[in-house]
């Protein structure tokens, strides 16, 4: 397929587009293989895409022009608003997966914080998180002194812009425990990347956590569907429970149903 036939480089450009639209992100290397052409090719197919704003590149190949996929990530507290109806109902639906006297892992991020939030009143857990505000909120009914308050475990190691403790440190920490049900947010979901992190080091963090979890609850609201982070560190087949909202559309919800244990659908017009 040669490149300086200007219809061929738009049919060429139109697919590249739609696989993007359909996955939410595009590596060099299968584009290649898909399109038969060369990899200076191809890349200079996605810088002109890039240019025009229909796509964003990325190291590796492209993402969709919408998606967030450099290292930059809002603050904790600057994303707490954010889809905060959503959340309280994703929570109220992830808490009925917990049953009282189990060994649970909450990640950092704001949803997470959420679940943690309705975790305060089963009796008898144990929580382990890497994130801040978590350990604070379920240390502060601890510090009450009330009948049935966590027990928490806060991994250590260097906090992100979300608050969240990654690194070396924290990922010895949490490879050495087991826990019944891992709690896990996520800065984007899409049905080719998996589910992703802005940070590198966070999402080698949020790894070690799905390692030592039994079971797999992400939780996400209908906004992170589409969304595409630096670096992946799962997969949708690993998921045991994907809990999100009404608002999530039919073609996410397909995926998810055909890959994940359970789809979860909290009705956030009803909190």
């Amino acid at each position: 397929m040669g490149t300086g036939d200007p219809m061929l480089a738009l049919q060429r450009r139109a697919l590249i587009l739609d696989l993007v639209r359909r996955d939410g992100a595009v590596r060099v290397a299968h584009l290649v293989e898909q399109l038969g052409v060369s990899d200076m090719t191809v890349r200079r197919d996605l810088e002109a895409l890039a240019r025009s704003g229909s796509l964003e590149k990325v190291h590796g190949g492209a993402v969709a022009a919408s998606a967030t996929t450099t290292g930059e990530e809002l603050g904790f507290e600057a994303k707490t608003d954010l889809e905060s109806t959503a959340k309280s109902a994703l929570a109220l639906a992830a808490a009925g997966l917990v049953k009282p006297g189990g060994v649970i892992a909450v990640s950092g991020g704001t949803t997470a914080y959420a679940v943690a939030a309705g975790l305060r009143h089963i009796p008898g857990l144990t929580v382990l998180t890497n994130s801040l505000p978590v350990a604070d909120l379920l240390r502060g009914r601890a510090e009450e002194q009330e009948a049935g308050a966590p027990t928490v475990l806060l991994t250590g190691g260097a906090p992100t812009r979300s608050a969240s403790l990654v690194g070396p440190l924290a990922d010895q920490v949490i490879r050495s425990l087991r826990v019944d049900l891992l709690f896990m947010g996520a800065h984007g979901v899409s049905e080719r990347a998996g589910v992703t992190s802005p940070n590198l080091a966070e999402a080698q963090t949020n790894r070690a956590l799905i390692e030592s979890a039994e079971r797999v609850a992400v939780v996400a609201d209908h906004s992170k569907w589409g969304v595409v982070g630096l670096s992946r560190f799962a997969v949708l087949s690993e998921i045991d429970y994907f809990v999100s909202d009404t608002s999530l559309g039919e073609e996410a919800r397909s995926v998810l149903n055909r890959e994940v244990g359970r789809l979860v659908l909290a009705d956030a017009t009803s909190t």
